[in-house]
């Protein structure tokens, strides 16, 4: 009988040692397999399965649905999920869904949050397409939630992991995402191929003329031959050694000296010029400029005319917006020019014209992205009467609707007789003992005067809505420094040029021991000038790689398809009487 049973047994001692080496992979449990039921009839059996079997059957069920683009559903049944049912493998892959989801809606922190699972700590254990795609979901919740150097990190650990197509987009998306950041950020790195790519983002920004960039970049491949960006560059840094290295010698700058704009004016080019003294002194060019008076100049063809006997390569103006109109509407000018204003919204300039200035819309739209980061979605809106105050409602409104939020409520700024009354309205505030206003909004958008917004901040106080946040364009800031109208102004966050943000900046203190009102409001307009100078070597750039972003005094610029050049700013906010500078967005 013995004799019998002992195979038997044998076989089963070995099955029992079989269990016992298998249990580290036991213990992290097995990835859900493509499914030969539908949704539904996984979800039917899943009613009819004991806990864990049910957890397993929602999971696959929720996958499939997620496959099939069923957003919701596929949100439906991860709500009905309870991972501690499940096994790691199986609550990295449920946790990785989620993220997915939340980004498909829109939510980076709830991505990052559903990443944060304890499982994650065996992610290598897992199969390799399963590790790429938790690490992958984890980089683009970083971005889109503007850590872009974390981002950036979680993409260069996850490069080895990678092969084909998605090597090359994820080589691609490093890039992208180091020469976002600002230069502060490009330090060195315990992870040496991560210094690399901060070294080669930091050697390319310092860099100013494109033939100083290329020889940049040259020098870091030398430097770095083996680094994954030397052996295969970046491709707009490919294009941009590839551009063609014509240097500017020659600029006509175009402004008025008489009429309104003369004051204006006086400050762009002060600004203009110091930018180009602080470069000579850093003998970083030998450019040559003109400066014609624009208000001088009997016709566009007369202006053309001049240039070029004179040798100019670039003009650098109109400031007045009518002669930016003419402009725009020739099919062509006979030479590149940079306006200082923009023409009428919609008309389509030539290719040589490209448009630059202190938009109000820009500023508009940089409310909307900065309120939605925020976690805000219900907004009222109070602008200035007028021409001006329609335009910056209707930027304000059609970029929040496109980013998903609803505007509730807008009106225009009227008598100072009016506020009151125009407040109530927009806040449904009710009278009676306990007069109670409208809960179903986030915040206030402002587009308003100094003087304007000093009346508002105490009325939302005398209106029970002081607890209402207020998000503003810049105008609202007289850089006075008046501490009492700053206190009127208490807890108001406003988008400001780098400029009147940072008094330590060093062409700013140079201008400033010249021309005091170059710290006043009037800044805004020296900074342009000098933004001006920045951009005049750099048009060629931004037109071949309008990836590029240039971090400029007035703010960081790009070139938009129209070719008009776009501003987003930093943030503050008025705090005690001060003005207190904010994070970047989250």
């Amino acid at each position: 009988m013995m004799a019998r049973l002992r195979p038997l047994l044998l076989l089963c001692f070995a099955a029992l040692l079989a269990a016992c080496s298998s249990s580290p992979s036991s213990t992290l449990g097995e990835l859900p397999r493509t499914p030969q039921a539908s949704t539904q009839q996984l979800l039917q059996q899943a009613q009819d399965s004991s806990p864990e079997k049910a957890a397993q059957l929602r999971l696959a069920a929720a996958q499939q649905s997620y496959q099939q683009g069923n957003l919701k559903q596929t949100g439906d049944i991860l709500r009905q999920l309870d991972l501690a049912l499940l096994k790691p493998a199986q609550q990295i892959f449920a946790s990785t869904l989620a993220a997915e989801l939340a980004l498909a809606d829109g939510n980076p922190q709830q991505a990052l949050a559903a990443l944060q699972h304890p499982a994650f700590e065996r992610l290598g254990e897992l199969p390799l397409d399963q590790q790429i795609r938790s690490r992958l979901v984890r980089a683009q919740a970083l971005e889109a939630d503007k850590q872009l150097l974390a981002a950036a990190r979680e993409r260069v650990e996850s490069a080895p992991l990678l092969s084909g197509a998605s090597a090359e987009d994820n080589h691609e998306a490093i890039w992208r995402l180091v020469s976002a950041l600002p230069r502060d950020e490009l330090q060195q790195d315990s992870d040496p191929t991560l210094s690399g790519w901060l070294a080669l983002g930091d050697t390319v920004k310092q860099a100013g003329t494109l033939n100083q960039q290329q020889n940049a970049i040259e020098h870091w491949r030398q430097q770095n031959p083996q680094h994954p960006a030397a052996l295969r560059l970046p491709e707009p840094l490919d294009k941009l050694l590839r551009l063609e290295a014509q240097p500017l010698t020659h600029i006509a700058l175009l402004l008025p000296t008489d009429g309104p704009l003369a004051g204006p004016a006086r400050a762009l080019r002060d600004g203009f010029l110091a930018a180009h003294l602080q470069a000579q002194a850093e003998q970083r060019t030998e450019l040559k400029i003109e400066l014609y008076d624009s208000s001088r100049i009997a016709s566009i063809d007369e202006l053309y005319q001049r240039a070029a006997r004179d040798g100019v390569q670039l003009i650098i103006g109109p400031l007045e917006k009518e002669q930016v109109r003419k402009l725009a509407d020739r099919q062509a000018l006979p030479l590149p020019t940079l306006a200082l204003n923009y023409s009428d919204a919609g008309q389509i300039a030539p290719p040589q014209l490209f448009q630059f200035g202190l938009a109000a819309e820009d500023e508009a739209r940089e409310v909307a992205h900065r309120a939605w980061a925020d976690g805000h979605r219900r907004a009222i809106a109070l602008t200035t009467r007028g021409d001006w105050g329609n335009r910056v409602q209707q930027a304000f409104r059609q970029s929040w609707q496109e980013l998903g939020g609803t505007l509730v409520a807008a009106d225009s700024i009227g008598q100072p007789v009016e506020l009151a009354g125009q407040i109530a309205r927009l806040l449904q505030l009710t009278s009676g003992d306990t007069p109670t206003r409208r809960q179903d909004v986030d915040f206030l958008f402002l587009a308003a005067t100094p003087q304007q917004a000093q009346q508002v901040k105490p009325t939302l106080v005398f209106q029970y809505a002081d607890d209402l946040p207020v998000y503003a364009t810049s105008h609202l800031f007289s850089a006075s420094n008046d501490r009492t109208q700053y206190l009127d102004l208490e807890g108001i966050r406003f988008a400001e040029t780098p400029w009147l943000l940072d008094s330590q900046l060093p062409l700013r203190q140079q201008v400033e021991q010249k021309w005091p009102q170059a710290g006043s409001s009037l800044g805004r307009l020296y900074a342009m000038g000098a933004d001006a100078y920045l951009l005049a070597p750099r048009l060629n750039q931004l037109l071949a790689l309008p990836e590029t972003r240039l971090d400029g005094l007035s703010g960081s610029l790009t070139l938009n398809p129209e070719r008009r050049i776009e501003r987003s700013l930093p943030w503050a906010q008025f705090r005690n009487g001060q003005i207190e500078r904010l994070a970047d967005t989250p």
